[in-house]
């Protein structure tokens, strides 16, 4: 694979502006018309988004990548298992806190990111407005893995939270060991919609694949509870193919995961439990659960598999962006005469958000949405047919579900029938 022979650049740690306080917006409002409803098909006001695409933010699975190199170390296929757990979970840590929406995605909108220092290229289409899907696919810059899936963030609003279930298939290759894996991402909900702190949590159960061994990693992501005590936490098994218990991963997802012999977790289970019940009479449930510092339990005997790489000190200023998020809106110069037209970082409404001037992101936004509608009453009245440039449907050859496939073209970079979309 070849990629730009350019030392590596200077990130930025930043973001041109802070970001607006949303005190003053009345989200009730916006919301109270669309209870129980899907909320794709609604216009937000551009004040509740922070600057970046959900192609971008997709891109934030890429964060830990290491573990993903991890597991190509490693002969032992449990133990690469433990990395790709661990990789499915990191890949959803960034959520936390994170409560701006992303932009939606116009149709034919792409994103792409080439990260040599954490040995990965990156490249993303939007393939369909309604339903919204987003397909993505990422490859190891020695060729050592291959990582794919296509997303449909389904919103739900119930009056006092918005859930997101994510649908779509996440696959993982690694040809060294000639292994595939397959997840599906948890279910996010984010509380205090209309009154009150706003606040993440993930549940439902995650299973990752390894469909050549047959091995499995069953993982519960818990919801929070009454008083705030199971909030974040991740823990399942690692199940050879009869089922048979190799050894537990617990954690939570917004700090760290750690895996321990599978009795031993039982057994810390069973006497946890009993405490519990002891303590549980004499407490009050609380509008927020609050974390503090580093939450977890450490069982001994216990092997430390990942830690979420702390966010910086300006995090809060700036959308509660991880490092990583702030980098990823970066437009370096030698990218202008590269990158396709129909990239995320030449995005006008995104740009203007980004630099703090909400008034010209709010009328940017409308006129790409209604470029857009435009656009597609005119192919309405032709035959023409939309087609997507770098992907297309298929079978997922792992498990035979219904997927976007890559095209293998993109980073030939021949864009010259590209759609003007902004």
């Amino acid at each position: 694979i070849q990629t730009r022979t350019v030392s590596e650049p200077v990130r930025v740690t930043s973001l041109p502006a802070p970001m607006f306080s949303r005190n003053d917006v009345s989200i009730w409002s916006i919301l109270k018309k669309c209870i129980g409803m899907e909320l794709s098909k609604i216009a937000m006001p551009v004040i509740l988004n922070e600057p970046l695409s959900f192609l971008q933010r997709l891109t934030e699975y890429m964060e830990h990548t290491y573990l993903i190199h991890q597991a190509n170390t490693t002969t032992d296929s449990m133990e690469r298992m433990k990395c790709v757990a661990a990789f499915a979970v990191s890949a959803v840590a960034s959520q936390w806190e994170r409560t701006g929406k992303p932009f939606n995605p116009l149709l034919g909108e792409t994103y792409e990111l080439i990260r040599e220092d954490l040995g990965f290229r990156w490249m993303s289409e939007q393939v369909s407005h309604h339903p919204p899907v987003s397909a993505f696919h990422a490859e190891g810059l020695q060729e050592d893995f291959l990582f794919h899936g296509s997303i449909y963030p389904k919103l739900k609003f119930w009056g006092k939270s918005v859930e997101a279930e994510p649908k779509g298939i996440i696959s993982l290759e690694l040809p060294k060991h000639n292994e595939a894996y397959t997840w599906t991402n948890p279910t996010c909900c984010v509380h205090n919609i209309i009154v009150g702190q706003l606040w993440i949590e993930q549940y439902g159960n995650v299973e990752v694949i390894n469909h050549k061994t047959g091995e499995r990693c069953s993982l519960i992501f818990k919801p929070c509870g009454l008083f705030g005590k199971e909030l974040h936490k991740v823990e399942g098994y690692i199940l050879d193919k009869s089922k048979k218990k190799l050894c537990a991963i617990y954690g939570k997802w917004t700090e760290c995961l750690y895996t321990v012999d599978a009795d031993t977790f039982d057994a810390h289970k069973k006497s946890d439990k009993k405490n519990s019940e002891e303590k549980k009479s004499n407490m009050q449930p609380e509008e927020m659960p609050l974390p503090d510092g580093d939450t977890v339990q450490v069982i001994p005997g216990s092997e430390l598999i990942w830690r979420i790489a702390p966010r910086p000190d300006n995090s809060a200023e700036f959308y509660a962006f991880s490092t990583f998020a702030m980098q990823l809106n970066e437009l370096e110069e030698d990218m202008k005469g590269v990158l396709p037209p129909t990239d995320c970082r030449l995005r006008p409404d995104i740009r203007h958000m980004e630099k703090g001037d909400i008034d010209s992101a709010s009328a940017e936004k409308k006129r790409v949405e209604e470029k857009q509608r435009l656009s597609r009453k005119n192919r309405s009245k032709s035959t023409e047919e939309w087609k997507t440039r770098w992907f297309h449907q298929g079978t997922n050859p792992h498990n035979k579900a219904q997927d976007w496939l890559y095209s293998n073209s993109y980073w030939d970079r021949n864009y010259s029938l590209l759609p003007d979309i902004y």
